[in-house]
């Protein structure tokens, strides 16, 4: 007689308990969507799961040295411009002079009471 749907599922949930098989889910957004199937593209793997775990294996491979750089977050740098950073500063010391009485402190570290 064949299994119902209820015990095929039990006998899978007893089999992945014993192998220590665990789900890890992961929520990403487009850009890291695309970039894994581009990957998975490149190496003609199918199947989502298999790519993260060779990844996953591929990068603890390569020991601290090799995979910690590749795992630092990349940090966006904030450069502002000479123009905008003088726009800022005529903005800046007309406003003051709206509301006289107010210090300014010049980047030379000289204050001066308007």
């Amino acid at each position: 007689m064949a299994k119902s749907n209820a015990e095929r599922s039990a006998k899978s949930a007893a089999k992945k308990k014993s192998r220590g098989e665990e789900e890890i889910r992961l929520h990403c957004l487009s850009g890291t969507r695309q970039a894994l199937a581009e990957l998975m593209a490149w190496s003609g793997i199918e199947e989502q799961g298999e790519a993260i775990t060779l990844m996953i294996h591929h990068l603890h491979g390569l020991g601290p040295g090799g995979a910690l750089p590749l795992l630092e977050i990349p940090r966006h740098e904030i450069k502002v411009s000479q123009i905008v950073s003088l726009e800022f500063q005529r903005k800046s010391m007309l406003m003051i002079q709206q509301d006289p009485g107010d210090e300014v402190i010049k980047p030379g570290g000289d204050t001066i009471t308007i």
